[in-house]
């Protein structure tokens, strides 16, 4: 859908994208216009209209691998980053100089606050494009959206609250196109440029090298927690925090130190997102590389100990975990709610690094300069028996 037809009611302004090296006029959507709505109504919590939340909401590892295996593959030399490695996004060569990164994402809300959902939805969207090295220059909606229980203000909260988000990572929210649903659902296509020889992909990882993560886990059990009843707004609010965190001064970190691999974590987990770095960085190099992760150093948001312990656990972190059980080795004292908080489903979270020894201190350093709040060294890659093998320590 066109951007003059996707976001009816919107005041368009111009303004100015950089784009290789190119200043471009581009039409941005930044206001909205009062015809949104003339009649504000209550709406019921989002996240009761949703059997899932968030990433959570993936697809199981498992299954999509099984799906995926019926997809042919295409030969195109200009594809540098495709199917084959599982990463966060493609990549597609253009010039010598020039790559775009492509990635789309789209889940069921998370937080029942529209704004804030339209927050974490576009912040998480643009986690991928940043995973690869890559800078985002223009945004696609999409939403499906149960008009007559929530209506267009609603709606148009949750478009606001994604391009709040756009505005701070520069881009301009240039369309979409929506359906109606009985189930929100909400994302963007996100395309986003990078140099080729700046690309970091989940399949560079060597043995030794250190695992830092940069945002402290936890959001899919703090979520379920509270819309289960079990903890309250203010103690979820550090996780909507975080999940609104663009991992943006991350990843310049991380592209001027030069790192061997990252992804984020998402869906999948810390368990299912670092499995795949070993998995792809073993296919890549032709031997089999495991991790040693010490859970006392992975860092938490508050709470997610104790909600934890009392079962506060999204369905997907529960497949997360099972899928990565044939490859976990536990230490004694790593008991299953720390397992679990291990595979839980991450929604916009942090980036999970890998990077040479020799230059743990410079990105540590860098991080710093950039002002990342969490910059946990959280384990190593190590020679492993077989591809993916995930030993956790107290």
């Amino acid at each position: 859908m066109a951007a003059s037809s996707a976001f009816t009611g919107l005041r368009c302004c111009r303004s100015f994208l950089r784009v290789a090296g190119r200043s471009r006029t581009i039409r941005s959507l930044p206001t909205w216009s009062a015809t949104v709505s003339p009649q504000p109504k209550t709406i019921p919590p989002l996240t009761s209209l949703s059997a899932t939340a968030g990433c959570a909401a993936k697809i199981a590892q498992v299954d999509l691998v099984a799906a995926l295996a019926h997809l042919p593959r295409r030969a195109d030399p200009r594809l540098l980053v495709g199917l084959d490695t599982g990463d966060d996004a493609a990549v597609l060569q253009l010039r010598d100089d020039l790559a775009l990164v492509e990635t789309i994402d789209v889940f069921t809300p998370i937080v029942d606050d529209p704004y804030d959902y339209g927050r974490i939805a576009a912040a998480n969207a643009l986690s991928d494009v940043y995973a690869m090295g890559g800078q985002p220059v223009s945004a696609l909606s999409f939403v499906a959206w149960p008009m007559a229980e929530l209506g267009p203000e609603a709606l148009g909260r949750l478009l606001q609250g994604a391009q709040a988000v756009c505005d701070e990572a520069g881009i301009a929210l240039a369309g979409g196109h929506s359906i109606v649903d009985k189930e929100p659902k909400f994302g963007l296509a996100v395309v986003g440029t990078v140099h080729p020889r700046d690309v970091v992909t989940n399949a560079g990882a060597h043995s030794g090298d250190a695992l830092v993560l940069t945002k402290a886990i936890g959001t899919g059990i703090l979520t379920t927690a509270k819309k289960r009843g079990l903890c309250t707004h203010a103690e979820l609010q550090p996780a909507i925090d975080s999940m609104c965190t663009l991992n943006a001064a991350a990843a310049r970190a991380m592209v001027q130190v030069g790192v061997r691999a990252a992804t984020d974590v998402t869906g999948f987990g810390l368990l299912g997102h670092l499995g795949n770095v070993l998995r792809a960085s073993s296919m890549r190099g032709g031997v089999p590389l495991g991790a040693r992760i010490h859970c006392d150093r992975v860092p938490l948001l508050p709470e997610v100990a104790r909600l934890a312990t009392i079962g506060a656990c999204p369905g997907g972190s529960a497949r997360n975990l099972a899928f990565a059980a044939p490859l976990l080795q536990c230490g004694d004292a790593v008991d299953h709610a720390r397992r679990l908080v291990m595979a839980d489903a991450q929604t916009s979270g942090g980036l999970l690094i890998a990077v040479a020894p020799e230059r743990l201190d410079a990105l540590l350093d860098s991080l710093s300069r950039q002002k990342v709040a969490v910059r946990a060294v959280i384990g190593e890659v190590v020679d492993s028996d077989a591809a993916g093998r995930i030993a956790l320590l107290e």
